[in-house]
């Protein structure tokens, strides 16, 4: 069943296709596993894609998928807190504009690279962390921001709070598709995925509207950007979900291991997706208390 995601879409072994498709009664080569092409036939996407094995080569793990993931964020933190100490204090229009200008750099740098990243055949670990670098600039741009703006000396940590929630949603929405074995079905992909791009244009639309004085607030920190916070949060975690499916749909099809780095990448857009949205609902709980 092939993914919706266009981030493993790319790739056979996300789409259930290789060992993962056994369970639906069809027989599939695992990893490894010698292949033919009849003569007069071109090759299949998984061998012109360059899975077959090499001597050499291993396979993706859990633990490959955590290592990569741990240092893609890595890279994002790292970048979130340079971007955090080298801007200096948030003390005049001037300094918050300049978090603004680095905020904005970020965001459409990392989403140029999200969209390379997300349709290019061969993952590339060098764009991954390219990606990351972007995303941490505006994390960290977009954090000072907020605490500034929304923060109260006395009471600080809506950033901590963010992160702390983030964290909490990882693993929370984790041990339930673990524990309460969570069965992605087709409608549910197509519908999180449809869902997901319904946001994104909203917000797009909402973005080019506000350069000429007609937003309709639902990136703002009003009662609709709230509501819409809230709406990208569940999105967040249904995608999360779809993530987990993914990277065990590839698992189990044997993928090589340099394919961790396009599940790392999709875990990442999701993880800072949700980072984004409750560090948002913080702030706005904030401004009208």
């Amino acid at each position: 069943m092939q993914s919706s995601n266009p981030v493993f879409r790319r790739t056979e072994g996300f789409n259930g296709q290789g060992r993962a498709q056994a369970r639906s009664g069809v027989s599939y080569p695992a990893y490894g596993a010698p292949t033919q092409t009849a003569p007069g036939y071109p090759q299949t996407d998984w061998q012109a894609q360059g899975y077959l094995p090499q001597a050499d080569q291993g396979r993706m793990t859990v633990d490959s998928v955590v290592q990569k993931t741990a240092i893609t964020m890595g890279v994002v933190i790292v970048a979130a807190a340079a971007t955090w100490i080298l801007t200096g204090d948030v003390h005049d229009a001037e300094s918050a504009s300049t978090l603004y200008t680095l905020s904005m750099l970020g965001a459409l740098g990392g989403f140029a690279l999200a969209m390379v990243n997300s349709f290019k055949r061969v993952v590339s670990p060098a764009l991954v962390l390219a990606y990351a670098v972007l995303e941490g600039i505006f994390v960290g741009a977009f954090s000072k921001v907020i605490e500034a703006t929304f923060g109260d000396p006395n009471n600080p940590g809506l950033v901590i709070g963010a992160v702390v929630g983030t964290l909490a949603a990882v693993f929370g929405t984790l041990a339930a598709y673990k524990f309460f074995d969570i069965k992605v079905g087709q409608k549910f992909r197509t519908w999180v995925v449809a869902a997901m791009f319904g946001f994104v244009a909203v917000s797009l639309l909402d973005f080019v509207l506000a350069f000429f004085d007609s937003s309709f607030g639902v990136n703002g920190f009003g009662g609709l950007g709230l509501v819409m916070s809230f709406i990208g949060l569940g999105l967040g975690v249904l995608m999360l979900i779809l993530d987990f499916d993914f990277v065990e749909r590839g698992i189990e099809a044997g993928l090589p291991e340099r394919e961790s780095w396009r599940a790392a990448f999709g875990l990442a857009v999701t993880i800072i997706w949700i980072y984004i949205e409750l560090l948002r609902i913080l702030a706005i709980l904030r401004g009208n208390d």
